[in-house]
């Protein structure tokens, strides 16, 4: 296994940022609630505390036992972690008196200290808290601070523990990547040696290992996640990989048969099959968004489980999860969280009785497209927008009829066609078309029209978790917007979302 950082998660917003800074090192981590804690092993480097919404003053806050890892490897507590080292050993942390939150710079930097080698004084850092850390005890020494905090980060005296108020992990850090490293590689030790060719070479001889001649069935998608793990698998096990291919009706426009014809060029045994009847006929007058949703897995599971059992003696199935799909299907406050029903890890096997193998469920998304090139895998599969697991009908608000899908799938076809024509596809990270349940007044040539609305969506992103709305040309949206009024019946008007995430999410559903 490769040297790595264990990440413990109060709960912030930022963690999943801290543990893809510290993978842009080329270091492997892993997140892990803070009531959840692993034991420590040798291969564990060092240890981040997150931030947290929460107050280290207030009665049942996230708490935990340092002396699991204190003085054993080197500790890093970012905002609430930073606060709650400094209250667990006599530190005075007491609500702010002036408003904590945005860019700050800092006024003093111990250069000497290694946390802070490099670190430039009056560098932009971003503050997000409540709280301040108002004293230290005298075993702590101050290294940074800012006009307004004093104790912007400390090390307790003689050991590898620091704190910060401020998160390395946003942006706004302008120095952030460079005091990560600098905890990650020269206080830490860590080899920056976790890269794409690493990962796929261990993994393949994982994966031979733990399949041996036994038979996998995996649920192809035509998107990165799923044909990224069937490939892995594919190289470990070749022939003894069955892939299905499932046209729930709700795909894009022809690409069932795209999708087919390129996963056959890449040498994968794979299987068609056409079941939108049964979708159509499941989802018949649902509108509640969850209710489609778990029709659509319900069915989907129905006909893939009766394909799986065409074929004999198999004992695995793989899937295309990953590491987000994992981390938001578990609660810092314990139990697992109630999540979207297509994010659902490991829904499967219950009703199929097989055993599940994820190759890619330690990575994030831009990870899986880096394995992916290693890989060679063809770039048009690898740079396609990411879809949603119940496709189309996540993004036809209200019920669901063979006629509406239609519509989408041909504005949708125009929307993303012209992305690719002039040259935008490769600069969004996803787009797509929102059929709405409304209608609008027009006017045709001298015909008044009372036809239906459609919404475009395209943002900018790294990995979904935040994304902001993509600002494209208004020439373009001009041209995209006449051409879905002129080509595609009952369509009489398109409308741009111009929401980000947070607060609004990509999908309207």
């Amino acid at each position: 296994m490769s040297q790595q950082i264990l990440i413990l998660d109060f709960g912030s917003q930022y963690t999943q940022l801290i543990a893809r800074r510290v993978r842009e090192l080329n270091v492997y981590c892993e997140i892990h609630p803070f009531n959840k804690i692993p034991t420590l092993t040798p291969d564990i480097k060092g240890v981040i505390l997150s931030g947290s919404p929460c107050s280290v003053r207030d009665a049942g806050s996230p708490d935990i036992d340092m002396s699991l890892f204190e003085g054993k490897v080197p500790v890093l507590g970012v905002c609430y972690g930073a606060q709650l080292i400094a209250h667990k050993t006599g530190g005075n942390v007491l609500p702010s008196t002036i408003r904590e939150y945005g860019r700050a710079k800092l006024s003093t930097v111990d250069h000497h200290n290694a946390l802070l080698k490099e670190i430039s004084l009056d560098t932009q850092v971003w503050m997000s808290h409540g709280d301040t850390i108002a004293s230290v005890p005298d075993s702590f020494e101050i290294i940074a601070s800012t006009p307004s905090v004093k104790v912007a980060a400390y090390r307790v005296k003689g050991t590898d523990t620091y704190g910060i108020q401020f998160h390395p992990e946003v942006t706004h850090t302008l120095q952030g990547k460079e005091l990560l490293r600098n905890f990650v590689v020269h206080i830490c030790g860590c080899a920056q040696d976790w890269t794409s060719d690493q990962f796929v070479e261990a993994t393949v001889a994982d994966l031979q290992k733990k399949l041996g001649n036994d038979r996998v069935v995996m649920a192809l998608s035509g998107g990165v996640d799923s044909t990224v793990a069937a490939i892995l698998v594919h190289k470990a096990i070749g022939k003894n990989l069955h892939c299905i291919f499932v046209d729930n009706g709700l795909l894009r426009k022809g690409e069932f048969e795209q999708v087919l014809d390129s996963y056959k060029h890449m040498g994968l045994n794979i299987k068609g099959v056409d079941a939108k009847e049964k979708f159509y006929t499941a989802l018949a007058g649902l509108t509640d968004p969850e209710a489609k949703r778990k029709a659509i897995g319900k069915t989907f599971i129905d006909v893939f489980d009766e394909e799986s059992h065409a074929l004999t003696d198999v004992k695995w199935l793989g899937q295309g999860t990953i590491y987000p799909d994992i981390i938001e299907s578990v609660s810092v406050k314990g139990p697992s969280v109630t999540i979207k029903s297509h994010h659902n890890v490991g829904g499967l096997p219950a009703k199929m009785k097989l055993k599940i193998v994820e190759p890619l469920n330690t990575l994030f998304k831009d990870e899986v497209r880096l394995v992916g090139k290693t890989l060679g895998i063809d770039p048009t599969i690898l740079g396609r927008h990411p879809f949603p697991g119940p496709g189309l009908g996540i993004r036809i608000l209200g019920d669901i009829t063979a006629d509406k899908v239609r519509i989408l799938q041909e504005v949708d076809s125009v929307f993303i066609g012209g992305l690719r024509e002039h040259g935008l596809y490769d600069k969004v990270w996803q787009a797509g078309a929102m059929l709405l349940p409304v209608q609008s007044v027009g006017v045709m040539g001298d015909e008044r029209t009372y036809e239906r609305v459609v919404s475009l969506r395209a943002v900018t992103s790294t990995d979904g978790m935040t994304a902001d709305w993509a600002h494209l040309p208004y020439e373009f949206l001009a041209t995209v917007s006449s051409d879905i009024i002129n080509k595609v019946k009952g369509v009489n008007r398109v409308v741009y979302d111009i929401s980000s995430k947070p607060p609004a999410t990509i999908e309207w559903e």
